[in-house]
């Protein structure tokens, strides 16, 4: 008699330790697989530890903060490239009309620091931060658009029915000296191997960006040709593949500094810091184009407080 008094004890204890939605779900997997029920409660779970990690800090403003500073450190990011003389052979090459820059950049504290870059060699490595993220996205894009590669030449940008200077990343550039399209892939300024032209095409079709639905093998906006333009500096430079998607999603952070607090909240509940995730992996269509941006803000929803000021497309 004790020792079935001491069966039930054990199976009460048990029944009570084991969630009644985890049964659920183990029944309803055992039957038809993982399914529909599954998926609500597990977006139910999510949006209850979003709302817990919410309390967790003082204020909205407190929680936005821990999450920006993951993705966003105020020291900034330093990138793997050096600047060399690539400033110079921008102004040189017309994509660049220096006295345009000075009036963009006249207002802007970053960027009026960075025109330094444009005047002299320098062995310092670009570095990206709130202050010259502005900065930082015009001068790679002006590299991207007018260093001649094959991704402009050969790729998505050139089909056949694209209208390649109608294109926000091509009209849309005003700070040169020429026209957008006489400055398109017009000079040599990184002179790639085959090989090395193969792995800027390797890299640039799985880096995408949350404006849109392209890869940065089809830069029809700053962003991807800015991306473009250090891809191929990197490459150029033999940084490794592994840290060029680490830059990479640097350099996107503070373009897109929204999109990337969202999703550092999104991986946080998975147990996943922020420094740890794989960057290639995120810099891929299911997180980083338009359509997955929108997805991670969508499930993240109910996180209070995430209003963090980004640029658009425009020079």
């Amino acid at each position: 008699m004790r020792k079935r008094n001491i069966k039930l004890k054990t199976k009460n204890i048990l029944y009570k330790a084991i969630p009644l939605w985890l049964v659920a779900v183990l029944i309803f997997n055992s039957v038809i697989g993982v399914g529909f029920l599954e998926y609500l409660i597990m977006k139910r779970n999510f949006n209850q530890y979003l709302l817990s990690l919410s309390k967790t800090a003082k204020n909205p403003d407190e929680l936005v903060q821990i999450l920006k500073e993951k993705v966003l450190p105020q020291k900034g990011y330093v990138l793997a490239v050096v600047w060399g003389d690539i400033g110079k052979q921008l102004l040189d090459s017309g994509v660049i009309d220096k006295q345009k820059y000075e009036q963009q950049f006249s207002q802007d504290p970053g960027g009026k620091e960075m025109m330094q870059y444009l005047d002299r060699f320098s062995v310092n490595h670009m570095a990206i931060n709130e202050k010259n993220s502005h900065f930082m996205v015009n001068t790679l894009w002006a590299l991207g658009l007018v260093n001649k590669s094959k991704a402009l030449d050969e790729g998505p940008m050139k089909e056949k029915g694209i209208d390649t200077g109608n294109m926000a990343s091509t009209g849309g550039w005003t700070l040169g000296s020429k026209q957008a399209m006489e400055l398109y892939s017009s000079k040599s300024l990184i002179n790639l191997t085959l090989e090395q032209e193969e792995l800027v095409k390797k890299i640039a079709q799985n880096v995408y960006r949350p404006c849109c639905g392209n890869s940065t093998y089809f830069p029809d906006c700053n962003h991807g040709m800015a991306a473009l333009g250090y891809i191929e500096l990197a490459v150029k430079q033999k940084v490794s593949e592994k840290r060029i998607y680490q830059d990479l999603l640097a350099l996107n952070s503070f373009w897109f500094p929204q999109q990337y607090v969202n999703l550092a909240a999104y991986y946080d509940k998975q147990g996943t810091d922020w420094n740890k995730i794989n960057a290639k992996l995120v810099l891929g269509a299911d997180y980083s184009s338009g359509q997955g941006a929108a997805r991670i803000q969508q499930e993240i929803q109910n996180v209070p407080g995430l209003n963090v000021s980004g640029g658009g497309c425009g020079a």
